[in-house]
């Protein structure tokens, strides 16, 4: 029979992936379709607005209209206008979109942008995850930022939030690291943006006193978050790695290998504050893993140290002394927020019914 036939099996398997890529590519296309008319109708909504003296109820109204003639279409209610005429304000204000200026779209006197973004980025991000980052962007630069990286890595809406809660626009980079003194410009510019400063473990439940091991323990434990945090690139070796140097056996806490830097990354993890002799350390098993892993087609190995609090001034005399490219960053179990803040931003419940009521 043909269903226990391999290669009419194989067949099949293939030819469900081809119509699963082009369901997505099909979905891609409608978003970014829906999106180019949604940034037409907030052009023309925000020009309405300056140049009519229609009253207060005229969107309102519009919604109607739009509800009526075209009601197999989501997107029309008047909270969802409301909400594409934010957005185009958001945006058309600083921004310059490659290939198709906002000028094009709408308000054509456009202040001098101080961000830009490519066309097929802006347009293939969702619907909803444009929402979450309105609701809780300010600034036009985090935006942008957000967006790129929702498209590069691929979010979901709950990724993405959980970055924007923890302040990974904020983050990203600033770790502390000697890697100018070491790394070639272009290998230590993209080491430099790879660290983040500090790393956000709100997933563990560490409470009081608790030991290295523990924190470990905890990431292993919860190793696809821990990898979430870390960010694209990074791929596990093993924790406790054996390096045998002469008659003796090291055993870094964590090893990894970053698959665009290329080059292997030694992690160590400090429960306390940073002391400048936990370089020394570190500094070995980088040299170590040189020696003993490290391919001639690999790139110098990079030692990344994650304490509990540093003092930066300390950090970085300490970083002058060490001769391995080394970068050292804090942690935080939780990051709280205040509830001023809170109060001002909409719930998750609130967007949720939002979009809902627009699929």
């Amino acid at each position: 029979m043909l269903v226990n036939d391999k290669d009419f099996k194989q067949w099949v398997s293939d030819l469900k992936n081809d119509i699963r890529r082009s369901q997505i590519r099909a979905m891609v296309k409608v978003n970014s379709d829906m999106l180019r008319l949604y940034w037409r109708m907030g052009a023309d909504i925000c020009e309405k607005q300056k140049t009519t003296s229609w009253g207060d109820g005229w969107l309102n109204e519009l919604s109607r209209e739009l509800m009526a003639e075209f009601p197999e279409m989501k997107g029309f209610s008047y909270r969802n206008l409301r909400y594409i005429r934010q957005w185009y304000e958001f945006y058309n204000q600083d921004v310059i979109i490659w290939q198709q200026p906002v000028a094009k779209l709408g308000d054509t006197n456009m202040k001098q942008p101080v961000a830009q973004i490519g066309e097929d980025v802006f347009f293939s991000v969702p619907w909803g995850h444009h929402l979450y980052i309105i609701s809780q962007c300010k600034d036009v630069d985090k935006a942008i930022f957000y967006l790129n990286q929702t498209v590069e890595q691929g979010w979901s809406r709950a990724v993405l939030l959980n970055f924007i809660d923890t302040d990974l626009y904020g983050r990203q980079g600033k770790a502390v690291t000697n890697f100018d003194r070491f790394l070639p410009d272009e290998q230590s510019d993209l080491a430099k943006q790879t660290l983040k400063d500090p790393y956000s473990f709100d997933f563990l439940t560490l409470d009081g006193v608790y030991r290295e091991r523990e924190l470990e323990n905890g990431l292993m434990q919860n190793v696809t978050r821990f990898l979430l945090e870390l960010g694209t690139g990074f791929a596990l070796v093993g924790r406790q790695v054996p390096l045998i140097v002469g008659d003796e056996t090291v055993y870094p806490d964590l090893l990894f290998y970053h698959l665009e830097l290329k080059c292997y990354v030694v992690i160590e993890l400090k429960v306390d504050k940073f002391k400048g002799e936990h370089l020394g350390q570190l500094g070995l098993y980088v040299s170590a893993v040189n020696h003993l892993k490290k391919k001639p087609t690999d790139n110098p190995t990079i030692g990344l140290l994650i304490c509990k609090t540093k003092n930066n001034v300390m950090a970085q005399y300490a970083l002058e002394s060490t001769n391995q490219p080394i970068g050292i960053s804090e942690y935080q179990l939780s990051q709280l927020m205040s509830e001023d803040i809170k109060s001002q931003l909409p719930t998750i419940e609130d967007i949720e019914s939002t979009l809902s009521s627009e699929e």
